[in-house]
């Protein structure tokens, strides 16, 4: 007969795994036992938060935040971006305040919302509501490190939020006679063995073995027990059923023997030791684990074999949870393993097989009650109302605190910080100004048609003038009445260093000079530099009556003829019509509603002045015209 590997022969035919070694009836090979010796316990009462459980996920959240360095780290990350963007925002231009730079800097100054009255103040100044830039900067990092230490301390609340409190008392007999609990107790050799093994399972011992107290009973009087095969070996089940545990202490034994071909070995024992309250099932302590080489402090593999008892201890602790209704339960714990006989070299292994008298394995369950004192449990919440908002106020102290120091030391060690929020208002007011004035501009060129208000200042040598004409009204008697209307004008100015966009450019070039010319003796006004082609007319000099794009104004109105009425019309300087308001551009100047006003009636005080002329030269060339035509006909007829 041939053997599996990692094996022993004893008794010259017979077959046997080395210590610590177990037989793999799959695969027919004797494989080292490598569970690891742990043991679990639970006391079958969670206080995790229930409500929120169909809301949030807390055990997914705790996988990625193992503790508050988490968020903390976050903050701290996200802090440093913010500030160093702003850092970088402060060298770009601001240009005219068109571009997204100056944007992104005015809104920045616009979250100024923790520090707006907390700026720099000269001596005797009133305190006011400022925004600036270095202000939206503090503020928004520091509500960034109140959000996180917020987020930090939710965290703690939720995963810190009260204690487990113990109170223990004696007890007395009615005490532990309310103890009414299911009990299981499993326990597995893990062996190549089975059931067929198994002998003398039929015996409780209660009290001490050896006192007075000792009593010895059927086990069946005391609960269910029965034997299953497992892969790991045979498993040894006691079921009580309302178990009332007036005795101390309990001992249940059996054995194992040898059979053909079956030796008695084993490598460890598994257990699972469980209570279930009667009234309420849904709570359930229990205690397992793996031993494999007793208490002894290495882990070499061995294989307990022999007359010697391989004792196993557990302690039962009668619980009260006073927040559950005065939940009883017992919470069974393992104390202690006792190995019995037990080999970890192959002679000593190989020997034990060959004798007959270590052909058993002796198994002893024992279980003591401690019933001299119960454990009354309570659940105090460590985190209240009060000392929640206390610790929220700290945390809004500090974020605040630490940036209002830093912007403090800012302002008064760097001066150019204390009023850099007039430039950004400057900047957005001149071109807020500059908008204004371009629609304005457009309204009055559309309405007038007037080029006037075009860029005067950007393009000087371009620069259109809207020239007054002069009208010299002509009677039959040689009497000229003169009209003469001045208008002073206030100017309107703007910063020469900004540039107001032109909306026509076309007609930045164009003159709007108007001429007038009239004639005594002719048909019809002639133009300018030409001559009549008619060989009965006279003659005519015409000159244009009017202004030159340079400024100067010149109006000379003579006709000159054959006719036997020569008139001479005189112009005189005081006829001229004055030229609109320019516009001339001051450094630093600044613009207030009543200037505007000013300006608005001023332009419109010139406009009527305009209409007034208009009206009269309109008349004046229907009278001319009129007196022309008249000569004419009388000389065809």
């Amino acid at each position: 007969m041939s053997c599996p590997p990692n094996s022993i022969v004893y008794n010259t035919t017979l077959c046997a795994c080395q210590p610590g070694q177990l037989l793999n009836f799959t695969t027919q090979k004797c494989n080292l036992f490598m569970d690891s010796s742990s043991i679990s316990t639970d006391s079958g009462v969670d206080y995790s938060i229930g409500f929120p459980a169909t809301l949030f996920d807390f055990d997914s959240i705790k996988k990625f935040t193992q503790s508050q360095a988490v968020f903390l780290e976050a903050t701290l990350v996200m802090l440093l971006s913010w500030l160093f963007f702003c850092f970088f925002m402060r060298f770009m231009n601001l240009g005219d305040g068109r571009n997204v730079w100056f944007k992104i800097r005015w809104w920045i100054s616009r979250l100024d919302i923790s520090f707006a009255t907390r700026h720099w103040v000269d001596d005797q100044k009133v305190v006011m509501k400022r925004k600036t830039e270095l202000g939206g900067t503090f503020s928004m990092a520091s509500w960034i490190l109140f959000i996180g230490l917020f987020a930090a301390l939710l965290y703690q609340i939720i995963s810190k939020r009260s204690v487990e409190v113990h109170n223990i008392r004696a007890t007395n007999a009615p005490d532990l006679a309310s103890f009414v609990n299911d009990l299981e107790f499993n326990i597995t050799t893990i062996s190549s063995m089975s059931c067929s093994n198994l002998r003398g399972l039929d015996t409780l011992v209660t009290g001490n073995p050896g006192f007075i107290d000792e009593r010895v009973a059927p086990l069946s009087g005391f609960a269910n027990y029965s034997c299953h095969n497992t892969s790991q070996g045979p498993t040894i089940s006691i079921r009580c059923n309302r178990c009332k545990f007036t005795l101390d202490n309990l001992y249940i034994s059996w054995q194992y023997v040898d059979l053909p071909n079956n030796p008695a070995t084993a490598v460890g024992f598994q257990f699972n030791l469980s209570a279930r309250n009667q009234a309420n099932k849904k709570h359930v302590s229990f205690v397992c684990g793996t031993l494999k080489n007793g208490s002894s402090f290495n882990d070499k593999p061995v294989t307990f074999r022999g007359r010697a008892a391989n004792i196993l201890k557990f302690n039962l602790f009668p619980r009260i949870y006073r927040n559950l209704h005065d939940l009883r339960l017992i919470q069974p714990l393992f104390h202690e393993f006792l190995p019995g006989s037990s080999f970890y070299e192959s002679s000593q292994l190989q020997a034990s097989l060959e004798n007959s008298n270590d052909g058993l394995i002796n198994t002893t369950l024992y279980v003591n009650f401690l019933s001299a004192y119960i454990v009354e449990i309570s659940h105090q919440n460590i985190v209240g109302a009060v000392s929640f908002l206390a610790d929220l106020g700290g945390l809004y102290c500090i974020s605040i605190g630490i940036f209002f120091y830093l912007l403090v030391q800012f302002e008064y060690r760097i001066k150019k910080f204390r009023n850099e929020d007039s430039v950004l208002r400057k900047i957005r007011n001149r071109r807020k100004a500059q908008d204004r004035w371009n629609k304005l501009r457009k309204y009055v060129n559309y309405t007038w048609g007037c080029n006037t208000l075009d860029d005067v200042y950007k393009k000087p040598e371009k620069k259109s003038s809207c020239g007054g004409f002069m009208v010299q009204s002509v009677h039959r008697n040689g009497s000229s009445h003169k009209r003469n209307q001045q208008n002073k004008m206030d100017s309107i100015s703007f910063n020469k260093k900004l540039s107001l966009p032109n909306a026509k450019n076309a007609s930045s070039g164009r003159s709007c000079t108007t001429g007038v010319t009239s004639c005594i003796a002719g048909t019809a006004p002639i133009p300018e530099g030409r001559m009549p082609d008619s060989s009965d007319a006279t003659p005519v000099k015409c000159e244009v009556l009017g202004s030159t794009n340079n400024g100067k104004q010149h109006s000379v109105g003579l006709c000159e003829g054959a006719s036997s009425r020569p008139q001479s019309i005189s112009l005189a300087d005081e006829n001229v019509i004055p030229l609109p308001p320019t516009l001339e551009l001051e450094a630093g100047s600044e613009m207030n509603m009543s200037d505007i006003q000013k300006n608005l009636r001023s332009l419109y005080e010139y406009n009527v002045m305009l209409r007034e002329k208009l009206v009269a030269a309109q008349s004046l060339l229907h009278a001319l015209a009129t007196k022309s035509s008249s000569p004419v006909t009388d000389s065809k007829t």
